[in-house]
C-alpha cells in the first residue's frame, strides 16, 4: 500500500471527497455549509454574481461565485441578480458546448471546473491541508450526450484538475464503489455494480479474490448509458410543467397552424442548458414565438421561468416528489410562483410508467456489462446498488428480477464511490484501475 490518498467522486449533482487514514481505511471529508453546519456531500453548481467591490482570489475580475449549498443560498436570496449553474459536469464531452455566458464573461467548462475545485477545497478546510500526492477522480463509463467525446471530456478533466498541481487518475465510477464493498468481503466473490448517479448509470463487474490475495480485485467488463436520475425528473418535468408552457401547442405560420417544435423544450431537460436559456438571443426567440402562437399565455410562462431563473425551484419540487415516490405509493407535486402555480397528485405507478422507455434502455446496458465480462445473471454472487436513483422502487425491481432479492445489496448511496476511490488510491497497482480515455 501507498501513503495518502484522496478520492474524488465529481458528480453531475452531488460531488463527494474521501481521503485515506490507514492502510484499507479512508474517511469522507466534511465541508462547511451555511449556518454553521458540517456535510459529507456538496452540491455540484455554481452560482455568480456581479461586484465590482470584489477583488479576491476567487473573484479576481469582480465576478464574485459561490458552489455547493453557498450558491443555492445565495441563489435563493438573490434570484434575479444571480445566473445559477448546475450539473455543468453533463456538458464535459459534449463537443457543442464551448463557453457559458455568464454577465460579461465567457466561461469553459475547465473554467468553470476550477472555480468549483477552488471552492470545494475552500469549504473543506484544514481536512485537505496538505493536499495527498496521489488523487483519484471517478469518471463515468459512458458520458452524457447523444455523440459523447471520452477525448474532449479527458482534456476538459485534465485541464480542471490540473488546479490541484497533482497527477490524476481516472476511475470508472463503479469500480470506486466496487473496490469499497470489496473491502466488506470474506470470500471470493463475483461483483456487479450498479451506479445511478445524475446524468449515467454505470455498471462494472468485479472478480473479488479471496482476502489476502495480491490482487483483491479484477476488474471483468462495463458498460454505461446516459440515462439516470436527470432523465427521470424530465420526465416528471414533461409530464406535469412543460404542457403549462407551451408544449404540445400551436403557432400560426401565414395562413398555418403549426404544433410548437419540441426544439423550443429541449433545454428543459438538461439542468446546466436550462440555466443557460436566459440569453438575449434565446428571449428573443421566445418573444417572436409568443406572438404567433396560439396560447399566448403559456410561452409568457415559459418566458417567465427562464427570466426569473426558476428552475432551481422547479426541480426542486420535481427532485422532491421523485423522492417520495420511492418510499410512498402516490404524493403531491407543488410548485408556486407569481407566473406559474401547479398543483398535482401522482401516484407511484403513474411515474413509473412514464420512465419505462429508460428503464428498458438500462436494463438492456445490464445486458452489455455481463456481456462484456463474457458471464450470465446466474454467475453474479453479489449485486451493489448505488447513487440516489437507486432508491427507486422500480430500479431495485428491475435488479431483483435478473438476480433474485438475496444478491442485491445497497447502501451509502451517495458515498460508496468517494470512499471507494480513496481505497483504490492506497494500490501499488493503481494502473490497472485507471480508464484508458
Amino acid at each position: 500500500m501507498s501513503g495518502e490518498a484522496l478520492g474524488i467522486d465529481f458528480g453531475t449533482t452531488n460531488s463527494v471527497i474521501a481521503k485515506s487514514v490507514g492502510p484499507g481505511e479512508a474517511s469522507l471529508v466534511d465541508f462547511a455549509a451555511p449556518g454553521n453546519s458540517v456535510a459529507a456531500v456538496f452540491r455540484t453548481a455554481l452560482c455568480f454574481w456581479q461586484d465590482a467591490a470584489i477583488r479576491t482570489r476567487l473573484a479576481p475580475s469582480g465576478l464574485a461565485h459561490e458552489a455547493g449549498p453557498w450558491a443555492i443560498a445565495e441563489f435563493l436570496d438573490f434570484p434575479q441578480e444571480c445566473r445559477f449553474l448546475q450539473s455543468f459536469k453533463s456538458v464535459a464531452a459534449n463537443p457543442a458546448f464551448d463557453t457559458a455566458s455568464v454577465f460579461e464573461k465567457r466561461l469553459r467548462f475547465e473554467d468553470l471546473g476550477r472555480i468549483f475545485i477552488d471552492h470545494l477545497l475552500e469549504r473543506a478546510g484544514a481536512a485537505l491541508q496538505p493536499l495527498p500526492e496521489r488523487i483519484v477522480v471517478g469518471r463515468p463509463v459512458r458520458y452524457v450526450g447523444a455523440r459523447p467525446d471520452p477525448a474532449l471530456a479527458r482534456t476538459r478533466y485534465d485541464a480542471m484538475f490540473a488546479l490541484l498541481g497533482r497527477e490524476v487518475h481516472y476511475v470508472h465510477e463503479p469500480l470506486g464503489a466496487a473496490y469499497g464493498f470489496a473491502a466488506r468481503l470474506d470470500h471470493a466473490a463475483t461483483l456487479l455494480v450498479a451506479d445511478f448517479g445524475g446524468g449515467t448509470s454505470d455498471f462494472s463487474i468485479v472478480r473479488v479474490q479471496e482476502p489476502g490475495a495480491a490482487q483483491r480485485c479484477i476488474p471483468l467488463g462495463s458498460a454505461g448509458i446516459g440515462i439516470a436520475g436527470d432523465r427521470f425528473d424530465y420526465r416528471i418535468m414533461d409530464r406535469l410543467v412543460l404542457p403549462l408552457l407551451g408544449k404540445g401547442g400551436t403557432y400560426r405560420s401565414f395562413d398555418k397552424v403549426l404544433e410548437i417544435p419540441d426544439g423550443h423544450f429541449t433545454d428543459f431537460g438538461d439542468w446546466s442548458r436550462l440555466a443557460l436559456m436566459r440569453n438575449r438571443r434565446t428571449l428573443a426567440e421566445l418573444a417572436r414565438l409568443q406572438h404567433s402562437a396560439t396560447d399566448k399565455a403559456a410561452i409568457a410562462r415559459m418566458i417567465a421561468v427562464v427570466e426569473n431563473e426558476l428552475g432551481y425551484p422547479l426541480y426542486d419540487a420535481v427532485g422532491q416528489l421523485k423522492r417520495a415516490l420511492s418510499t410512498q405509493t402516490h404524493a403531491a407535486f407543488h410548485f408556486d410562483s407569481d407566473d406559474l402555480t401547479i398543483a398535482a397528485e401522482v401516484t407511484r405507478a403513474e411515474f413509473e410508467s412514464w420512465i419505462t422507455p429508460d428503464l428498458a434502455q438500462i436494463a438492456e446496458t445490464v445486458d452489455a456489462a455481463l456481456a462484456s465480462a463474457g458471464l450470465t445473471a446466474d454467475q453474479i454472487d453479489h449485486v451493489f446498488l448505488t447513487g440516489g436513483s437507486s432508491l427507486i422502487p422500480a430500479v431495485r425491481r428491475l435488479f431483483e428480477a435478473r438476480f433474485g432479492d438475496s444478491r442485491i445489496d445497497s447502501g451509502n448511496e451517495l458515498t460508496s464511490i468517494a470512499h471507494g476511490l480513496a481505497l483504490i488510491g492506497q494500490a501499488p497497482d493503481i494502473a490497472q484501475w485507471t480508464a484508458s480515455d
